[in-house]
């Protein structure tokens, strides 16, 4: 039973599996499929549900998005708006961008625990590759890792693309550069046409402290906007390059 009975490129969880890769409890997923956020299970033999990629996927962005302080009726409204053909690989890569607000929640764990995460065994050469991900930092001691929580579901889904370990890097390096640009951008933005009228304003005390508060929650709404944004300019570049009719 499981993803182990499955075949070559899927995922069928238990329950109990979903909830030991997402690092959750079974009572936190059954309460997301209760309130609608996780799609209910396929049924398999003798009716025990399964659960595949897509909702490992969700899972761990409703997680981050919890994590944001959004309620569960402002995630609903987030995953509403996620495009109707989101893959597997475009919720991690929501998960990892919204991630990115909280870098803080990196979680320190030993080597099983990391494979349990993972759902396989890790070679030294797939970590070092997570580790030019950014999705794990090495400590002190060589069997315990800093892990981002949001990255690491999306770099183990890529570990077997034969990608040089060179270019991992040098694409991070890219990426780095024009997300620092983008923030600077949208920080100077959102200074200059939102919070400094408001300021001179003269709001009371109250509604500025309400203001700082709702800012907070701008950041999960700014990242998935750049992340649909970023996702349609790669299948567009991508697809020029192979050769494909561009989509409109």
């Amino acid at each position: 039973m499981g993803e182990h009975g499955a075949g070559v490129g899927e995922v069928r969880l238990t329950v109990d599996e979903l909830a030991a890769r997402a690092g959750v409890t079974v009572r936190t997923v059954r309460f997301y499929g209760t309130k609608g956020l996780l799609p209910p299970p396929e049924l398999g033999p003798r009716r025990v549900g399964l659960y595949g990629a897509a909702h490992l996927d969700r899972l761990g962005l409703i997680e981050e998005l919890q994590r944001q302080g959004l309620t569960l009726a402002a995630i609903e409204r987030y995953l509403a708006r996620l495009p109707e053909d989101s893959t597997p690989l475009g919720l991690a890569i929501h998960r990892a961008l919204v991630a990115s607000w909280t870098p803080e929640a990196a979680e320190e764990m030993g080597r099983a625990q990391l494979e349990r995460r993972a759902g396989r065994g890790l070679s030294e050469e797939q970590l070092e590759r997570l580790v030019a991900m950014g999705a794990l930092e090495r400590t002190a001691d060589p069997d315990v890792f800093r892990a981002d929580p949001g990255l690491l579901p999306l770099g183990v889904r890529i570990l077997d693309v034969p990608i040089p370990l060179e270019t991992l890097l040098a694409a991070r390096a890219v990426v780095l550069e024009h997300s620092r640009a983008t923030a600077r951008e949208l920080q100077r933005l959102f200074r200059e046409t939102v919070w400094k009228p408001y300021r001179e304003s003269e709001p009371d005390p109250a509604e500025l402290a309400r203001m700082k508060e709702l800012t907070d929650h701008i950041q999960p709404m700014v990242a998935q906007a750049l992340v649909t944004a970023y996702q349609r300019s790669l299948r567009e570049e991508l697809g020029e390059e192979l050769g494909d009719e561009p989509r409109h």
